[in-house]
């Protein structure tokens, strides 16, 4: 594996000095890029987990009481004409929890794409490969979000995915559709004894400059033929920008699985988000979250209590933009259950969890 990884780095490297004796004009789109991004964390679980490691409903940004780097990637970039391609090799704890089912070189891969444009004069796309999913507002990537830690909901719904996508985006951007053919939920590698691929759509509307609607769908069975269990997943997301210094972004996802291989009854799980972002000035943001998850039947999160997995969340974020690349941000975060899911400082178990966490982004472009 180490020499697998070694080689996809030395090609991503080696490929600067080809391009750079390539480029004939420094006024022309680069059609070769490279960027990199790096995010080092701390967070302090005031239950005290004997192993370090957050609830195993917790992917990004998991670790307790130690410094640690929760996604650190070099991506090489390529765009020319009716061509596209990205790869990115990463790790950090992020990659580590996330990527647990994947083999070998696998778990190293962010991101590896090819894309060909099939219409000459329409933003019309065929891309393969594995790429960040098309489910929720919320991506590894952290300057994208609006809060240092992750939702629920974000946590338990795929990050990544892998598989082919057709896209289409208009010609005044108000509308992108996809359809994609993909190898399960959350997989690189289809579960062993699956015999079936599953699909997913994106339908996204901007009907303004400030204001962006979503909904997404993902259907199939991410199980072995033998217990195959039907599931239907939908994603419904809005962004509105209110003012120049004031944001909301809203979701939800609702999901249906099969009780049994070939039920007609289904189990059901949900949950929803809620961010206010406020621009304080040029150089600071803070923003609030609340949130909801109930999985009555362990469906994504297991919890083997009575009443299932039913939790309410709320946090705090303070974000400094030490550059326009660096971002330093503090969050704290408080979760609240219906059944004792959680564990205090002892090992008792308990229906609160608090989150004190501290990072410090950095984009490389």
């Amino acid at each position: 594996m180490k020499k697998q990884l070694i080689a996809l780095s030395l090609f991503i490297i080696g490929a600067v000095p080809s391009y750079c004796q390539d480029t004939v004009a420094a006024d022309k789109p680069k059609s070769l890029t490279f960027s990199g991004f790096l995010e080092a964390y701390y967070c302090y679980d005031f239950g005290e987990p004997a192993n370090n490691t957050r609830p195993d409903f917790v992917f990004a940004h998991n670790r307790h009481n130690e410094v640690n780097i929760n996604l650190a990637y070099l991506k090489s970039s390529y765009q020319k004409e009716r061509v596209r391609a990205n790869i990115a090799i990463a790790a950090g704890t992020y990659m580590n929890a996330t990527y647990a089912a994947e083999q070998g070189v696998l778990k190293m891969l962010y991101e590896a794409t090819a894309g060909v444009k099939i219409a000459r004069n329409k933003d019309l796309y065929i891309d393969a490969g594995i790429m960040p999913s098309h489910l929720g507002f919320e991506s590894a990537y952290s300057p994208d979000c609006q809060t240092l830690t992750r939702s629920i909901i974000a946590d338990n719904s795929p990050y990544y995915e892998s598989g082919a996508k057709l896209n289409y985006r208009t010609d005044n951007d108000k509308w992108f559709l996809a359809v994609m053919v993909l190898n399960g939920w959350q997989r690189i590698q289809r579960v062993y004894g699956n015999s079936a691929l599953s699909g997913g759509t994106q339908i996204t509307y901007k009907p303004s400059s400030g204001i962006v609607l979503n909904y997404s769908t993902f259907a199939g069975n991410d199980k072995p033929d033998s217990n195959r269990q039907t599931r239907v997943f939908h994603n419904i997301y809005g962004t509105f920008a209110l003012s120049k210094k004031i944001g909301i972004i809203a979701g939800i996802d609702y999901g249906l699985e099969q009780k049994r291989p070939g039920s007609r009854y289904w189990n059901n799980w949900m949950g929803a988000a809620v961010i206010v972002r406020y621009q304080a000035g040029a150089k600071t943001a803070i923003a609030v979250r609340g949130e909801y998850y109930s999985d009555e039947h362990g469906v994504i999160i297991t919890s083997g209590t009575p009443n299932g997995f039913n939790a309410t969340g709320f946090s705090a974020n303070f974000d400094f933009y030490l550059l326009k690349n660096v971002i330093w941000r503090i969050e704290v975060k408080t979760l609240k259950s219906t059944d004792r899911i959680f564990t205090d400082n002892t090992g008792a178990a308990t229906t609160a969890n608090l989150l004190a966490s501290t990072a410090l982004a950095i984009t490389l472009k």
